[in-house]
């Protein structure tokens, strides 16, 4: 064959190949999104030598891998629960769970709970084999050597298993309620309906206590020396009649504090529902108090007591917040403290000053008192509370007030040699000495900028806040918007700029605590820091010692986003992710250098035969003059030459997650970015900036000229534009259809389109009113009803649904405690007023978004569906069309 020939057939062949492998690139399917395997737990040895990882997809089993530090994998779980290392890095415990189709098949037939079968735990050692535990309940494994203790799931089986890992020790315990180790040793508890004993694998076990009645909270010091728990003689009194009693050495225990104690208030019992836990001194224990509950008076029948509340227009918390927080503030407990060496307790908190916060793990002589109880009533509507603060002696119990109506919570130094806090109205940072009992102001909105320059609500910037303190509360280290400055805390010496280029080349470092237990930040250590490049939306890996003033040193950065890492305990191995739009957040294993990674998981797998979709920054002026930013997503095989559908979705401001991932992803409240993209949609995200007062004329400010100048690049089929949003965002494209004709189609999940009847209502997930949002928060209005009246019309979209043209799909909870569901019937009802194109999906009982995921997968289904035949000229599904009489909702679905 001739050189030309050849030339041409190898040209054609190489076309053939590429338009083959073009056209195996294919849309994802429901099916796909539902079964998308992501990872939701990551765990490394503390040698840094194993690594496991478990992927999951949205419906189905799991699976767990074991990889070694060379990247291999080495062993493999299906189903699988949670996994953990053992302290030595030796084993692997590994929770199976039952497989799902065996468990639904099961319910099919009506399986009773207890003939379902159980969870399994598989003992691996790491270089040999496997050993099953079958019928599990609970286990707890040692954080300090490799043993364990585990209980079967029988009704008949109370017995406590108790071993080492490897098998060469085993123990076991009948009758046992409750079990634990202590923290930093392999000392065991164990609890009997009347016995509590420890059992060390070295000496044996001890009784610690025998008594009838009920033992509860019980509770190591970290060393397992000391062990504190509450005891009840009597089964049917625990709410009034606990005794506080603790053992030491293993001696038998010994009451510390009982009922009839001057120290309680009068009327007050300790409390079963209170935290027990010593100080990490093991000098003091802290245990909860309360009133003793009021008793039901059994002599009426319930049918002949009324049934009422009573609203009062003063009283402190309003009265749907009661009824919301009613479960937990029956069980609300108040902080007392015992002393070990001088045998004397105090009470802390107290119902008038509730809030207690402890220094140095409890070790500090000194603590802070904190109530926001006499400014309660005027948080509902500023948002934020002020606080009366106290001081108290842990050895006396003195209080002594240090700060009347502040304006925020102060917090302790780790060592408690100050307290903190940052003054929202001054924008400026205040440290007070526990020592001297002076106030210093460390910053001044004219010497450092601490708050968050791109605030857009109508109330005061929040601080970029601190990274943490040095050694003994030498200095505190503070962020401004892109470094870490180091201060004095008595205002003595001169701040210092310790990254010094942050600003300058727009890098916002944060400093990333690897070991959770560090109490202090070591300067001289090397730090690393996460660093957000708000210029390219990139981020990196840096190095800093945080001693002196330094250009941190780049481990790794780029055009990806980094995640904080997880550390080995014992190494300096870390695992840890890097992703963009188009590169799935595999897990990568390397040291502290990042010089070198090994890839372990291979999620990414699962994209190579779907027509993916790629991110691209873009850029234009707002209608007021305001330089904005968004992100345009494509198909993968996107031709500038062709004409894309587009929705528009977005909130708030979201270029910053240019490099985000998007996890394929049944989504409870927004489209799947990667499954539209996949299905040939172009989805536009841009940033939206408000103005106080106008929040509705801010988003069209935004929103339309970007919207425009994605047309202009000829791409876009300009009667197949479509707009979704939720909350916020379902307010904001409510908004938009009442000004223009440019959408095809909108999905508006729980808006609120009356702000009138929205200002009174009630969020019902916490029983707060809404007035504060509206005054000083998302809502944005800067004012009250009657100081704005005007501004809470024209941002309402229901006293303009007459300009609507565009048809709409709502999606809206009737146990919504976010949104009230009428604004979501407000709207509807609007709309079918008028005759204009609506419906209105309600997901019954369901809060603010569908949370079971039955009801996920048929939102995204008939919103695709919506957008499919609006968009891409696709036939009107049969729920749309004909809709779905009430007489046959449980049996149609009409797709």
């Amino acid at each position: 064959m001739g050189y030309l020939k050849q030339l041409v057939l190898l040209i054609c062949l190489s076309a053939y190949c590429s338009v083959s492998a073009q056209e195996a690139k294919r849309a994802m399917t429901f099916d796909e999104m539902v079964n998308w395997k992501r990872i939701t737990e990551q765990t490394i040895s503390r040698d840094g030598k194993w690594v496991a990882c478990k992927m999951e997809p949205w419906r189905g089993d799991a699976s767990l891998f074991v990889y070694n530090a060379k990247g291999e994998m080495t062993a493999s779980f299906l189903p699988a629960g949670h996994a953990e290392f053992s302290a030595s890095s030796g084993y692997l415990l590994v929770t199976k769970k039952p497989e799902l189709e065996k468990v639904e098949a099961l319910k099919l037939k009506k399986t009773k709970e207890e003939d379902m079968p159980s969870d399994e735990l598989v003992i691996f050692n790491l270089r040999e084999k496997k050993e099953t535990i079958d019928s599990l309940k609970s286990y707890k494994l040692s954080e300090s050597a490799d043993w364990i203790a585990y209980r079967r799931n029988s009704k008949s089986d109370t017995v406590l298993h108790v071993r080492a890992l490897d098998g060469s020790k085993e123990m076991s315990f009948s009758d046992v309620k409750e079990f634990g180790f202590a923290r930093k040793s392999n000392i065991l508890y164990y609890s009997t309906d009347s016995t509590l004993c420890t059992y060390n694998p070295d000496k044996g076990s001890s009784l610690i206590f025998e008594g009838k009645g009920v033992i509860s909270k019980v509770t190591f010091n970290d060393t397992g020396n000391k062990i504190a728990f509450l005891h009840c003689p009597d089964k049917d009194s625990t709410n009034t009649l606990y005794s506080l009693y603790l053992a030491e050495n293993n001696a038998p225990a010994r009451p510390i504090a009982e009922k009839k104690d001057n120290f309680l208030p009068a009327g007050w019992v300790i409390s079963g529902n209170g935290d027990l836990r010593f100080s990490e001194n093991s000098e003091r224990i802290f245990f909860g108090t309360a009133p003793a509950p009021l008793q039901k008076d059994t002599t009426k029948l319930d049918e002949n007591r009324p049934d009422v509340q009573i609203w009062k227009w003063d009283e402190d918390i309003q009265y749907t917040q009661q009824v919301y927080n009613k479960q937990k503030d029956l069980k609300k407990t108040y902080t007392a403290v015992y002393n070990i060496n001088s045998n004397k307790s105090f009470q802390l908190a107290d119902k008038n000053i509730p809030n207690l916060l402890t220094a140095d793990e409890g070790n500090a002589p000194i603590a802070l008192l904190s109530t926001n109880l006499p400014y309660a009533t005027e948080q509902m509507w500023e948002g934020r509370s002020r606080y009366d603060i106290y001081t108290i002696n842990m050895e006396t119990g003195d209080r002594k007030q240090i700060k009347e109506a502040a304006n925020t919570n102060m917090r302790l130094s780790p060592k408690g040699s100050y307290a903190y806090w940052y003054c929202v109205q001054d924008s400026s940072w205040y440290t007070y000495s526990i020592g001297n009992g002076k106030e210093y102001r460390l910053t001044t909105p004219a010497t450092f900028a601490a708050w968050d320059e791109d605030n857009d609500v109508p109330d005061f910037p929040s601080p970029h806040g601190l990274a943490g303190w040095t050694a003994d509360d030498r200095n505190i280290l503070l962020y401004d918007r892109y470094d870490i400055w180091k201060f004095d805390p008595m205002a003595e010496v001169t701040p210092v700029n310790l990254t010094i280029n942050g600003r300058k080349e727009q890098l916002s470092y944060r400093l990333i605590q690897l070991d959770k237990e560090d109490k202090f930040i070591d300067t001289k250590k090397s730090q690393l820091l996460l660093a957000f490049n708000e210029k390219t939306k990139g981020s990196g890996y840096y190095n800093a010692s945080l001693s002196t003033p330094a250009v941190p040193k780049t481990l790794l950065a780029g055009n990806f986003m980094l995640k904080t890492p997880v550390k080995a305990k014992n190494a300096d191995a870390v695992i840890y992710t890097s992703e963009t739009f188009e590169q799935y957040p595999d897990i990568r294993l390397s040291d502290l250098s990042f010089k070198k990674s090994i890839q372990l998981t291979h999620g990414g797998d699962q994209q190579d035969k779907l027509n993916w979709g790629t991110a691209e920054l873009v850029s234009w002026i707002s209608l007021d003059g305001v330089p904005l930013e968004g992100v345009v997503y494509k198909p993968a095989d996107f031709d500038p030459a062709k004409k894309y559908p587009v929705i528009v979705n977005f909130y708030e401001r979201n270029s910053e997650t240019l490099y985000a991932y998007h996890m394929p992803e049944p989504h409870r409240s927004t489209i799947d970015y990667h499954f539209y993209t996949s299905n040939g949609y172009i989805i536009f995200n841009p940033d939206v900036r408000y103005v106080d007062g106008y929040p509705g004329e801010s988003c069209f400010n935004c929103v339309m000229p970007g919207i425009t100048s994605l047309i202009a690049k000829g791409y876009v089929n300009e009667k197949g534009i479509g707009a979704q949003g939720h909350s916020w965002g379902g307010y904001q494209v409510a908004y938009l259809a009442t000004r223009t004709n440019l959408f095809a189609a909108i999905e508006s999940g729980a808006p609120v389109v009356n702000m009138f009847s929205a200002y009174g209502g009630i969020r019902w997930g916490s029983g707060l009113n809404r007035s504060f949002q509206y005054e000083h928060g998302q809502s944005r209005i800067g004012g009250t009803l009657w100081d704005s009246p005007l501004q809470y019309m024209e941002n309402s979209p229901l006293f303009t649904m007459d300009k609507v043209e565009t048809p709409i799909l709502i999606m809206h909870n009737d146990n919504d405690g976010h949104v009230p569901w009428y604004q979501g019937i407000e709207y509807f009802v609007a709309l079918k007023r008028l005759q204009k194109p609506v419906w209105l999906l309600n997901y019954t009982g369901e809060i603010h978004w569908p949370m079971r995921l039955a009801n996920r997968i048929d939102f995204q289904k008939r919103m695709f569906q919506f957008f499919q035949h609006y968009l891409n000229n696709q036939p009107m599904p049969q729920w749309m069309s004909e809709g779905i009489p009430a007489v046959d909702q449980e049996f149609k679905l009409g797709y």
